[in-house]
């Protein structure tokens, strides 16, 4: 049996038309299949939010960030300049940005004797003026940190590049957390404290290999995507250790370990309200910890 095709006027056998047609078909459903998976993707992408950490830093390259999904996939991780942050968070369609920086410098509340006698224990008189509150808090349950100067110009470059972030995030519309029905939302985290909390005791120091293994396990066994960190051991052989060829390449650094930890803390606020707390302060600035009661104090831990 022959078949005419109108194409340049020739002949075919119907046992090739028939096969061309079925191609013709199959590439036009898997074509629709592909139109409809790529659109799902594109309105769930649109759905869920992003959860950001931002750890600044003094570097040329000062905002080392990483965005997590409701999933805690990390979607993006690097570091980059105040334009190419800014250019990031303004492609989101709705995210929550925890900063590990200070939202301003000191407001000197601490001045403030009706302030002061909320603290619990009580303060010495003339003490801790230098601190916020939030920072008070913390010192008084034994998790150390870096009093906040009350001179932008006093503060340590990596404070001056959050305060530049957080007044940039301000004017691109962005709202404190917690803000009802806020797409874009800001808040404060401390890496250290976070670690400290999540452990029960002080973490190892973050500049140590064997600190960034425990942080990277701790969020591991929280969920958050990350590599695990046993298969370093598990990629340890007797001729890489003679080499000094070790597996750094599965723990990140301590900067990426931070920003982790914060954007962990944004999820947390998002979907588990009720184990995050705000310490502190609101017009100076409020912690954001993952936790409703602290121990009294932290302590080391102690082989």
């Amino acid at each position: 049996m022959i078949l005419r095709v109108a194409c340049n006027e020739t002949y075919l056998p119907f046992s090739k038309c028939l096969l061309a047609y079925c191609i013709f078909c199959c590439f036009r459903i898997h074509s629709m299949q592909l139109t409809m998976t790529f659109s799902d993707w594109r309105v769930s992408m649109f759905q869920n939010s992003l959860f950001i950490g931002i750890d600044p830093t003094a570097a040329k390259k000062p905002f080392v960030f990483i965005a997590l999904d409701d999933h805690l996939l990390p979607i993006q991780k690097g570091s980059t300049d105040l334009p190419g942050t800014l250019s990031f968070l303004a492609n989101q369609p709705n995210c929550i940005v925890a900063i590990c920086s200070p939202l301003q410098p000191n407001q000197r509340l601490m001045e403030n004797e009706s302030i002061r006698r909320a603290v619990n224990p009580s303060l010495r008189p003339g003490r801790w003026v230098n601190y916020r509150l939030c920072e008070v808090i913390l010192r008084k349950h034994r998790i150390k940190i870096i009093p906040t100067p009350s001179k932008e110009p006093d503060c340590p470059r990596w404070m001056q590049k959050g305060f530049q972030l957080y007044r940039q995030l301000q004017k691109m519309g962005f709202q404190p957390f917690p803000t009802e029905n806020a797409p874009y939302q800001y808040l404060e985290t401390y890496p250290h404290a976070a670690f400290t909390i999540l452990l029960g005791h002080h973490p190892l120091p973050k500049q140590s290999l064997e600190g960034r293994l425990q942080r990277q396990l701790l969020l591991y066994e929280r969920n958050v995507h990350l590599p695990d960190p046993m298969r370093f051991f598990e990629e340890i052989t007797r001729y890489k250790v003679l080499h000094g060829n070790f597996p750094t390449d599965l723990v990140l650094i301590p900067n990426e370990l931070d920003a982790a930890i914060a954007a962990y803390c944004a999820w947390l606020a998002k979907h588990n309200p009720s184990s995050v707390s705000l310490i502190g302060h609101p017009e100076e600035g409020q912690i954001l910890i993952p936790t409703k009661e602290m121990k009294p104090r932290y302590e080391s831990h102690r082989w």
